[in-house]
């Protein structure tokens, strides 16, 4: 026997209160941050507010239409077909988890296993999405960068300037907010196999390394800025100098016209 698990990032954030209250089907487990439930056919969901939903025994018709229901719960819909699958396989004679690069082995399906795998992936598919808005953030620096480099200066607006930092600042807070991703579910505080289990998955799916390097190359992103911003001050301070000389300038002429 296996399940198949598929995680997809659909938005940036869902209305996960509003979710809950409008859909009618009792939840297994969850908080204000996920919910987590276990339906018919053997089919398992799990639904987080950062924007990611995990399907497990879903086909293809039943994830879209889904999809189109917690559409409505959308907080600024993501387009960038982010995506992962993996799956568990049952194996009864194995006493411990085998944690490989595309499956589990398990003895047995209960739905604390199946939370925790689904977890891990919905966390590896969140970071890929903050991997990506960061990596157009470097791209996007490196160009004034060069052209800094090649002519000593800027063409970037102020206008634009403070656009550009909104978006660094945005995507940092969006990061923030959901550091709580990284931190270990409590349903195995007081399970071995399960806390294994989950280290395991976390070493797979390199989920500390790669928030690590996420917070490196946001440090880098958030120099560049300084950087631009100093210039831009340096560029603004020099525009004020030539208007204050230009209008002391007007002024003698004035006076001495009329003196």
């Amino acid at each position: 026997m296996q399940i198949k698990i598929e995680a997809i990032q659909v938005a940036e954030s869902f209305n996960i209160k509003k979710f809950r209250t409008d859909f009618l089907v009792e939840a297994h487990s969850g908080s204000t941050s996920e919910i987590f439930y276990e339906l018919e056919n053997n089919k398992y969901l799990y639904i987080f507010d950062y924007g990611v939903l995990v399907f497990a025994n879903y086909n293809i018709a039943d994830k879209n239409e889904f999809i189109q229901i917690v559409n409505n719960y959308a907080i600024d819909q993501v387009n960038l077909d982010l995506s992962e699958e993996y799956r568990i396989e049952v194996d009864e004679k194995k006493l411990k988890s085998i944690v490989k690069n595309n499956y589990v082995i398990v003895s047995k399906i209960e739905p604390s296993v199946l939370r925790i795998v689904m977890l891990n992936i919905g966390q590896s598919v969140a970071l890929e999405h903050y991997e990506v808005l960061t990596d157009k953030l470097i791209t996007s620096s490196k160009t004034y960068i060069l052209e800094l480099e090649n002519k000593g200066k800027i063409s970037i607006s102020k206008i634009n300037l403070l656009k550009y930092i909104g978006k660094v600042l945005n995507v940092k807070n969006s990061i923030v907010d959901n550091l709580y991703i990284l931190d270990d579910p409590n349903l195995v505080w007081d399970n071995e196999d399960l806390n294994l289990l989950n280290k395991q998955l976390k070493s797979n799916f390199d989920i500390n390394t790669r928030f690590k390097d996420l917070d490196y190359r946001l440090k880098i992103v958030e120099e560049n800025l300084k950087l631009f911003t100093d210039v831009l001050n340096v560029r603004e301070s020099s525009r004020l100098e030539w208007i204050i000389i230009i209008l002391i300038v007007i002024e003698i002429i004035i006076a001495l016209k009329y003196h």
